[in-house]
């Protein structure tokens, strides 16, 4: 239970790696509020999940496009659960497209999900936390991608490199009122993102074959990482960045 009496936020938590972090945090004690944009049935039975924990959750629909929501969101989190302990930044976007012809909204709409939303979010819930007074604990999903190109993703990784980079920032930022800020950067994490992209088999069998571990991630895997930053067992860990890809990144060295 090394998160019990905390509270947690988590963004784009309907299914995926948000909802198996937000299901996770609630296993180790926490109450725990998700934002969605669409999937108000996954949505429900999140917090039905949280709930059939003990823990509180709260379901809070909003798209992290809109500056407002992010606002919209810390507010109304904190007044359905009294206060903001770790903020979890997840959502994100990735349709996959060639370079030469990438759409502009499809640019545009990835930028302002994976980047901005970010970035508006974070502020959001480091403003309440200051509010505070007592600090907290802001992680960040990265990817990856940060540090390795791809080619159907030339308006996916600069979004991804910016997380990482904004995490670093606002460590420095931030650190003075006692919060902390690091990135988790997933490798291939099988999700609605990619499921399309890997149904391919031969695709996926070779995706397999360049992890160390010897098969791809579940949304499951990023919880460890998730409490143990969000948790006092990360109470000296600030600006960090932590590869969960069972060991991709160094194999594609």
């Amino acid at each position: 239970m090394l998160l019990e009496n905390k509270t947690v936020l988590v963004t784009g938590a309907s299914a995926g790696i948000g909802r198996a972090v937000a299901v996770g945090c609630a296993k180790h004690g926490a109450n725990v509020a998700i934002n969605f944009a669409r999937d108000t049935a996954g949505a429900e039975a999140a917090v039905a999940e949280i709930e059939a924990l003990g823990r509180k959750g709260v379901a809070i629909q909003g798209d992290v496009a809109d500056p407002q929501t992010a606002t919209d969101f810390v507010a109304r989190a904190t007044a359905a659960l009294g206060r903001v302990d770790v903020f979890v930044n997840n959502a994100g976007i990735c349709p996959f497209h060639a370079f030469l012809d990438m759409p502009v909204e499809t640019l545009e709409r990835t930028m302002r999900v994976n980047l901005h939303g970010a970035y508006f979010m974070v502020q959001a819930a480091a403003r309440q936390m200051v509010a505070q007074g007592d600090g907290g604990s802001i992680i960040a999903m990265s990817s990856i991608s940060a540090l390795v190109g791809g080619e159907y993703q030339t308006h996916y990784t600069p979004t991804k490199a910016g997380v990482l980079s904004l995490m670093q920032s606002t460590a420095i930022a931030l650190g003075k009122h006692g919060i902390r800020c690091n990135a988790l950067l997933p490798g291939t994490i099988l999700t609605d993102i990619n499921k399309d992209d890997l149904a391919d088999v031969e695709k996926r069998r070779y995706m397999e074959s360049r992890v160390p571990l010897g098969r791809l991630g579940q949304p499951e895997d990023m919880v460890g990482p998730t409490v143990f930053l969000a948790s006092d067992l990360a109470q000296y860990v600030t600006g960090a960045a932590l590869l969960v890809d069972g060991g991709m990144f160094v194999n594609l060295q």
